[in-house]
């Protein structure tokens, strides 16, 4: 979606061919091989170690790091193949958005409108609030270390990318809707908590 954005902000007049329906197959096609291989490499190495101790996890999903502590061998190497994984799928698509956005924000300050500077907070800023609130929780969970840290701290966190954020997801993309918005604003006269009809400079739709 950054990159998408990227393109047609800075890029208006080559957006249509650099952003075809073959490009975004391969675009999509490259994250869902990428995810469903890390899975695979990640879950083969977690079990191909002997698990020993009680068969319960102080967590509420599988996650790796969690199975790992149930293992009875030496599981350095594993950990460090999941951080490296961790450090790829993480970090490298969060530096491509954060990119995306600054090179954006550049290209808007050049044009010194307040107006472009405006729509452009208004259609990046909430893209960016959930990566951030969902790169930023798995950062703690899988790249820095836990020592010292607590089961239900891990667990806290894993809400916010199990929950929290699909949850954020639809709720701060259809507020950008204007149909959305005259929705909201008649249940809201409906009920009593509104009397005016809302008027609100949502930008542009997001797509």
């Amino acid at each position: 979606m950054a990159y998408d954005r990227y393109l047609a902000i800075c890029h208006p007049l080559t957006y249509a061919t650099a952003m075809g329906r073959w490009r975004q197959f391969q675009l999509a096609s490259a994250c869902w091989v990428s995810g469903f291989c890390v899975a695979i490499v990640g879950v083969s190495l977690t079990f191909s170690h002997p698990l020993c101790g009680p068969c319960c996890i102080n967590h509420f999903v599988c996650e790796i790091p969690v199975v790992l502590k149930l293992a009875c061998d030496d599981t350095h190497t594993t950990e460090f193949i999941v951080f490296l994984f961790a450090v790829i799928v993480i970090l490298v698509p969060f530096s491509v958005i954060l990119i995306s956005y600054g090179l954006i924000l550049l290209s808007v300050f050049h044009m010194r409108s307040a107006t472009g500077l405006r729509k452009a907070f208004s259609t990046c800023g909430s893209h960016l609030v959930v990566v951030t609130l969902f790169y930023g929780t798995m950062t703690v969970t899988y790249i820095i270390p836990e020592s010292g840290r607590s089961p239900d701290t891990d667990k806290q966190i894993a809400i916010f990318y199990f929950v929290i954020t699909p949850l954020l997801n639809p709720v701060i993309y259809s507020l950008r809707n204007k149909d959305v918005h005259e929705a909201l604003a008649k249940m809201l006269q409906k009920i009593g908590l509104c009397k005016e009809k809302l008027s609100v400079n949502i930008g542009p739709k997001a797509h």
